[in-house]
């Protein structure tokens, strides 16, 4: 037992590094404030065109956005993002480049959310929303979206869970978020303990997610 206490759970390196994962910390969410509304807006988006394109060309093309970015692994496509454009004559900075692999990989999920959200409004609504002199725009805006929305906001908040902890993926373009400032301290102190800090952070930053996930889940449960 001793041993697990100062191994995983050593008070002393926990206070000596709390205020350099305090800083990776303010990183990860810095991070995570710009990637999740890019993602919904991007996602969002995407769902209005999957149920709008007419063409087909146009909706095969939007077909294989969101398939190719779906079955892509985000830590492939960021290091092939981060690693790859200076080739291209592009040397884009850690987050930018960390901004653009997140937007590609969670507008695909986040658009097919929206897409399903958007579907399931029932067309009668819609046809009586169009009869009281709306654009098919204003229908769309006023109408479509804050309904599918409600309707898919579970969907939405375990998207965005997944989206904060894919933020750890930062790491291994060296951006330095909470999970690449624990490996440094952990490399420092030849402890594990800085990883174990990490996670009490990470469970205390989502837990207050998990429980809104669960009362949004329990009352559409009970709306049904």
């Amino acid at each position: 037992m001793d041993d697990i206490l100062q191994n995983f759970f050593n008070l002393d390196i926990y206070v000596s590094v709390a205020p350099y994962l305090l800083q990776g910390l303010g990183r990860t969410l810095m991070l995570s404030a710009l990637v999740i509304p890019v993602g919904i807006a991007s996602g969002l988006a995407i769902g209005v065109l999957s149920i709008t394109l007419k063409r087909r060309w146009a909706r095969i093309l939007l077909a294989i956005y969101i398939d190719l970015f779906r079955a892509l692994p985000p830590l492939v496509l960021l290091i092939f993002i981060y690693f790859g454009t200076p080739f291209l004559g592009l040397d884009l900075p850690k987050l930018l480049a960390v901004a653009i692999g997140f937007m590609l990989n969670n507008s695909s999920y986040y658009g097919e959310v929206f897409r399903a959200g958007l579907e399931s409004v029932p067309k009668g609504q819609i046809e009586a929303a169009r009869s009281t002199g709306l654009s098919a725009v204003q229908t769309l805006w006023y109408v479509q979206i804050p309904q599918a929305t409600r309707s898919v906001m579970p969907d939405l908040i375990s998207n965005t869970l997944e989206v904060v902890k894919l933020t750890t993926l930062a790491s291994a373009v060296a951006l330095p978020e909470l999970l690449r400032v624990a490996r440094d301290a952990q490399s420092l102190v030849y402890n594990p303990s800085p990883i174990v800090l990490a996670a009490l952070f990470y469970l205390a930053l989502l837990w207050p997610v998990v429980r809104l996930l669960s009362r949004f889940e329990h009352r559409n449960l009970g709306a049904k």
